[in-house]
């Protein structure tokens, strides 16, 4: 047991205790049959990651999820790894190549250039792993994972085969959200929803019969080149008539017809609606009801292309300009109204989405949708906060099919096999080369990947060697928690549910706890935009990774996002010194046996049984707050309970009996500051470890170490009490010494007048020191000559001081008298202003009112320096 440095300083440990935790194994999960598993897999982060305050939060949140449960006797695992991230990271080696080399992915090749991905994998890929490292995560690293790495590939052929055979993977021409800026295809939950200022172009078209026109509005003509129909709503009095005529498209000069359905709302623009099939979702779905023919009118770039007509070749902003310059020249441009409508943006480049048909692979969701649906409604996994469970519902009761398919290089390959001769599209779990149809060897696998999310959906069994039947799947799954922000729940969240009821025949989590979003000190989101990002491995440097882990903790409610600032981490730095000055000034004064564990004495006095009685209940609150995920709330108690309880209070009552060699007070204080590292650890793992291996104890670590349990029998009811009413008193006394500016080193008589003399008597010997007394003396009857003394009045007791033991009655006066002549000054000088009809005449009402107010507060404190001066006399 090595003697605690005078300050500490996590630089100097940090990174040696965290190799002495790998190195030990403590980390590491096996399959065990003595224990219960306890299961974590970590939100895979992308291998070009770089670790940003959110990740430090969720891997916080886990991490002492995952330190309690093993302390705790479970078998407990923390599955680490991370995602190949599809279009966030070929986009980043896209970009990288063409500012080194002037290249594009064309110039390079499918085959180079993803040659070119996997060493920028390799590169930056364990980045994120060994910055998630610094933060003290204390994942099974033995187990670490990629999603593309053969295992979990194997699982990802085998899920898409399997769904296709049963009819759940399709590929079809339908409406999806094509980004032109990543060139590829997107699900809906990759759209993000942003109000935006625009137009509503009204337009003229002529009824193809002559007998007159009808008015569109519209917020992209730049599309009208696709129109084949114009919807009216067929309760629509106004254009009940025109329902089965057709009209021409102005420019086009194209016969399109009119039709009714009960989708176009009669309130918006015209009640006339431009039918564009291949450009938005709603009119696609009007167009499989009326079957209107498609026609698209963007390249994937959108640039318009030849269906465009004269557009041809032009942006579709450029497009928009040139349509509306022409419908105007043409007298087709009935007005133009100002308008907000809402805009989908790509959730990786910000670029506006553009609505377009295409051929791509789905998932169908319905089939999927009520099994996942029912492990939530029949409680198999539950969401903390509760919530989050109607977000989840709602959203899958409403779910679309799952666009699937991406037009990228880097991901898994859809295992989708064409045959050039005979055209037989063959899926299978390994590649082929001979058509099963015709013998051909001229066989091409599908060119998209699929969506990144979708071998992150199979991640908790994935992981675990699914397809295969391993011992560690059958003892681990389904796992315990999930932890994750709410920002993901469609993304992730419901895709692991019902990826896991289909393959694996049952929920993957019991648990998902969602926790809010990490703001700035104003309540702002971070971002690069704003500035305002704070960088962890910043904060770990300069503060170290507990007072970083501890800031986010306390911070932390379930499911609500926390503010983050630079004086939170300070705080949460001085309790680090706190504690650690408090186990310093233990350790320096024990001279008990420093082997072995620390056993409490039979024989306890007040104040020890009114300590170990408070932490026993603070077991009993910690253990139950981090079983209900309220580990702000843990993290609170700790804080209280140490800084205040332990340090503030025992430890000072405590020195009195260090002097006198008492190893009863030893033994107490090495249990509590003990029990208290432990409790502490999954919070603050570095610090707690340190100072638990300079006690008294046994077993290698603190992390592996048994975590405390509630006894009745160390539950002291009584003496609590007698405690708090000897609290109480030593407060009061402390309070009124300050309010008379009494100095600590002017020790006065302190007579006490209270029903409860054998409590008062037990506690005598604190008021000395604490409340610096000069001497105690239990009294029967209030003082004959009270009115001369300071009193204080407490739940138990009336406490009387001599003035005279308090103050230098000659001094007192002469500083009293001296304030008096001062206040009396500043009110002289706020009444000439008010007396003065030019300044309240003139000066602002404000103004006015602020020195009336201060006139106030001056007369009030001269009142009570009159008071002081006339109780010295």
């Amino acid at each position: 047991m090595s003697e605690l440095p005078k300050t500490y300083d996590p630089k100097s440990v940090e990174d040696k205790l965290y190799k002495f935790w790998v190195d030990s194994g403590f980390f590491h999960a096996e399959v065990n049959p003595d224990k219960k598993p306890y299961t974590i897999v970590i939100p895979p982060p992308n291998v070009t990651g770089q670790l940003h305050m959110g990740h430090a939060f969720d891997e916080t949140l886990q991490d002492i999820l995952i330190r309690t449960k093993r302390m705790q006797g479970y078998e407990a695992l923390w599955m680490p790894g991370t995602d190949h991230a599809g279009i966030a990271t070929q986009i980043k080696v896209e970009e990288n190549l063409r500012k080194e080399e002037g290249l594009t992915r064309y110039d390079l090749g499918r085959e180079e250039f993803l040659k070119r991905v996997w060493a920028w994998k390799d590169k930056f890929g364990n980045r994120i792993i060994s910055q998630l490292k610094k933060l003290g995560t204390s994942c099974d690293w033995d187990r670490e994972r990629f999603t593309m790495d053969e295992g979990c590939s194997k699982a990802v052929r085998e899920v898409f085969v399997n769904l296709y055979n049963k009819g759940l993977i399709y590929k079809g021409h339908r409406i999806i959200n094509w980004c032109p800026h990543c060139a590829t295809a997107l699900s809906d939950t990759e759209v993000e929803y942003e109000t935006q200022p625009g137009k509503l172009w009204h337009i003229r078209y002529p009824l193809a019969d002559g007998s007159g026109d009808l008015v569109v509005a519209t917020t992209r003509p730049e599309t009208f080149m696709g129109d084949t129909g114009v919807a009216v709503n067929p309760n629509d009095e106004r254009y009940k008539h025109l329902i089965g005529k057709t009209c021409i498209l102005p420019i086009m000069n194209r016969e399109i017809p009119i039709f009714g359905d009960e989708y176009v709302d009669m309130e918006f623009g015209t009640g006339c609606v431009k039918v564009t099939p291949c450009h938005d979702p709603n009119d696609f779905e009007m167009g499989q009801r009326h079957n209107l023919e498609q026609i698209l009118v963007f390249n994937e770039d959108a640039t318009v292309n030849a269906n465009g007509g004269k557009y041809e070749g032009m942006d579709r902003y450029e497009c928009r300009k040139a349509v509306v310059k022409d419908l105007e020249e043409g007298g087709w441009l009935v007005k133009i109204e100002d308008h907000e409508h809402n805009v989908g943006t790509c959730y990786r480049c910000g670029t506006t989405v553009e609505p377009m048909t295409s051929a791509q692979w789905f998932v169908k969701m319905a089939p999927l949708a009520k099994p996942a649906m029912d492990v939530v409604n029949e409680g198999k996994t539950k969401f903390v906060p509760d919530r989050f469970s109607k977000t989840y519902l709602r959203w899958m009761e409403n779910v679309h099919d799952w666009c699937i398919s991406r037009q990228l290089w880097w991901g898994h390959r859809i295992p989708a096999f064409y045959c050039d001769d005979c055209g037989e599209m063959t899926v299978s779990k390994t590649d082929v080369c001979t058509c099963p149809k015709c013998g051909s060897k001229n066989i091409r696998q599908e060119e998209d990947v699929l969506d990144t999310w979708f071998s992150s959906a199979l991640w908790p069994f994935s992981t675990l060697g699914w397809p295969d039947k391993t011992k560690e799947l059958d003892y681990f799954y389904p796992t315990s928690t999930l932890v994750t922000g709410y920002d993901i729940i469609f993304f992730w969240v419901a895709r692991m549910i019902f990826s896991g009821v289909e393959h694996m025949g049952e929920t993957p989590f019991k648990t998902v706890y969602i926790h809010g979003l990490v703001r700035d000190a104003q309540g702002r989101k971070m971002s690069k935009s704003l500035g305002n990002g704070i960088d962890p491995l910043e904060v770990i440097d300069q503060y170290g990774a507990d007072a970083l882990r501890f800031t986010l903790a306390t911070g932390n409610s379930p499911g609500n996002d926390m503010r983050f600032s630079d004086e939170r981490v300070q705080a949460s730095r001085n309790f680090c010194n706190k504690i650690w000055n408090a186990s310093r000034f233990i350790q320096m004064n024990l001279t008990i046996d420093k082997d072995k564990a620390v056993e409490l004495p039979s024989d306890l006095a007040i104040e020890d049984k009114w300590i170990i009685s408070k932490f026993n209940t603070l077991v009993a609150d910690v253990t139950r707050n981090i079983d209900q995920y309220e580990l702000g709330l843990a993290a609170a108690k700790l804080n209280d309970f140490i800084w205040e309880n332990f340090c503030d209070w025992y430890i000072e009552i405590a020195k009195t009996r260090l002097q006198t060699g008492d190893e009863n007070v030893q033994k107490v204080l090495c249990y509590v500051l003990s029990g208290a590292m432990q409790l502490l650890h999954p919070f603050m793992p570095f610090i707690t470890e340190t100072i638990w291996q300079a006690l008294p104890h046994e077993g290698p670590s603190v992390m592996v170490s048994a975590w405390p349990e509630y006894k009745d029998e160390l539950h002291f009811a009584a003496e609590e009490a007698q405690m708090e009413s000897l609290m109480d008193a030593v407060r009061a006394i402390r309070n009124r010494r300050a309010e008379m500016n009494v100095p600590p080193s002017k020790k006065a008589k302190v007579l006490i007048l209270t029903e409860k003399k054998d409590t008062f008597s037990a506690g005598a010997g604190f008021f000395p020191k604490l409340a610096y007394a000069s001497e105690i003396e239990l009294i029967d009857a209030v003082p004959a000559d009270a009115a001369k003394m300071a009193s204080v009045v407490t739940g138990d007791a009336q406490i009387y001081m001599p003035m005279g033991d308090l103050i230098d009655f000659e001094a007192e006066r002469a500083r009293l008298g001296k304030e008096k002549s001062k206040v009396e000054a500043d009110i002289d000088f706020v009444m000439k202003k008010l007396n003065n009809p030019k300044f309240v005449d003139k000066a602002p009402e404000k103004v006015v009112a602020a020195e009336r107010e201060k006139a106030e507060k001056l007369r009030e404190h001269l009142a009570k320096l009159e008071e002081s001066i006339a109780a010295l006399n």
